[in-house]
């Protein structure tokens, strides 16, 4: 029996770990092994509770570099990927400007269902070790839908490159680089994603202040040429620096794991708490340029609301990479779910442009935290060698939400002829997927103190 096993099934092993938990990890694993509490990290279906085990053991391949090099070079390459991905398709709108927001809606809700959806695929693929070849094939993917984008003049068009092939390529990149992190960071998970992050952050802000200013200058085609250039430019470094850390192993359970939700239920309610906040997420980015249009603010300012949000988003992104380490991802994501859902209320009864800007100021700060924080508890709630299967049933939670958040809300809008009842949906939504969080943590720690 190796070391690591020996620690595991050692009771005074347990309860010094119990006692002073090292890290987030130290205090989510002891909980779970508790009789009465049986979740992800007891279940086969997990991979095993040796496995688990083997995370904390001293002299195990599982040992995380936590630092070095080679690991923020990894970091490098994860934001690289984020602003080629997430920073990318929130310029969906203004490269359709001239449709309809319903139009823009549904491309828009098309790109996002699809960077989650395909997580399910690229996380079983990247535990079974097979992680390169598919990323590789998704940045030419998405690079070259990018230039064809350029030739698009039909609204149909544009619906099967920009949202459905930018959408897939988008997916099967955006998903393996966050569970690449887990391979190389565990008491630093937080500030690792929280600057992996920044990167969609930044492609959120400058993209699209980059195409509204490119398209009169050299036209709608040689815009899309350009956007697509840099994309291969960002999508080379993470092609080069991007890898797995931990050889595969065989878990059992197929490609969508039922047995993780039956075993696991911290990890069932997190995953409903997702399809709640993508429900709501996204609304006021959607559609916060277009109420300030209808409010009479100047389309040229109203444009940047958007912008506005994405910089705002990155001071929240590093916030939580500082944070999230000493009190826990829960711990901090679960307020600012709720400071969100308070905040989209609030932004229908902003009438002008200042009043709006704070609104985007706000959201981009508490968004940001909360997408910088996502993936944290679900990496906690099971073995490491089944952490891309996690990750990608929880995504795909995700996509559901992220299908039908928009276009309801756009829906909403359509029948009442305004915003408020739209801020009441999607301000309803977050505050379920807050109290989702909460319960979330409650079953793992069984009481209101604790780190998780």
């Amino acid at each position: 029996m190796s070391d690591a096993e020996d620690k595991f099934d050692d009771p005074s092993g347990l309860n010094d770990a119990k006692n002073s938990p090292r890290s987030v990890q130290d205090t989510v694993i002891p909980v779970q092994l508790q009789p009465a509490r049986h979740c992800l990290l007891d279940s086969p279906g997990s991979g095993g509770s040796k496995s688990a085990a083997e995370m904390d053991g001293p002299g195990t391949q599982t040992d995380f570099p936590d630092g070095g090099l080679r690991a923020w070079m990894v970091v490098l390459g994860t934001a690289f990927s984020t602003l080629a991905s997430l920073g990318y398709i929130t310029s969906w709108g203004t490269l359709l400007k001239d449709h309809t927001p319903s139009s823009i809606a549904w491309i828009g809700s098309l790109q996002i269902c699809l960077v989650f959806l395909p997580g399910l695929v690229s996380g079983r693929l990247f535990d079974l070790g097979i992680f390169r070849l598919p990323f590789v094939a998704a940045s030419v993917l998405l690079v070259t839908a990018t230039f064809l984008v350029g030739q698009c003049t039909q609204y149909w068009h544009f619906v099967l490159c920009q949202g459905l092939a930018t959408g897939l390529g988008v997916g099967m990149v955006f998903g393996p680089s966050l569970s690449v992190l887990g391979h190389w960071f565990k008491r630093k998970r937080g500030a690792a994603m929280g600057l992996t992050t920044i990167g969609s952050s930044i492609g959120g802000t400058a993209l699209p202040i980059a195409i509204r200013k490119l398209i009169p200058t050299v036209g709608f085609p040689w815009t899309m040429r350009i956007l697509a250039f840099i994309l291969l430019f960002s999508l080379s470094i993470p092609c080069m620096t991007l890898a797995r850390r931990l050889p595969p192993k065989r878990v059992s359970g197929g490609l969508f794991n039922f047995r993780a939700f039956r075993d696991s239920p911290p990890f069932t309610v997190y995953c409903t708490g997702v399809v709640f906040l993508f429900l709501g997420l996204f609304t006021v980015l959607t559609y916060i340029d277009i109420s300030a249009v209808t409010n009479g603010v100047s389309p040229d300012y109203s444009f940047y609301l958007v912008s506005i949000t994405n910089a705002s988003s990155t001071v929240g992104r590093i916030v939580t990479g500082l944070v999230v380490d000493k009190s826990g991802a829960i711990n901090f994501i679960a307020p600012t779910t709720f400071l969100a859902g308070i905040i989209t209320f609030a932004w229908p009864f902003a009438k002008s442009a200042s009043s709006l800007t704070v609104i985007a100021v706000l959201y981009g700060l508490s968004s940001g935290t909360i997408i910088s924080g996502l993936a944290i508890p679900v990496f906690l709630l099971g073995d490491v060698s089944d952490i891309g299967r996690r990750t990608g049933m929880m995504m795909t939670f995700g996509a559901m939400g992220g299908l039908f958040g928009a276009p309801i809300s756009g829906a909403i809008n359509k029948a009442s002829g305004g915003f408020e009842n739209v801020g009441y949906f999607a301000g309803s939504m977050l505050i379920i997927a807050g109290i989702c969080m909460l319960t979330t943590r409650h079953l793992v720690l069984g009481n209101l103190r604790g780190k998780f």
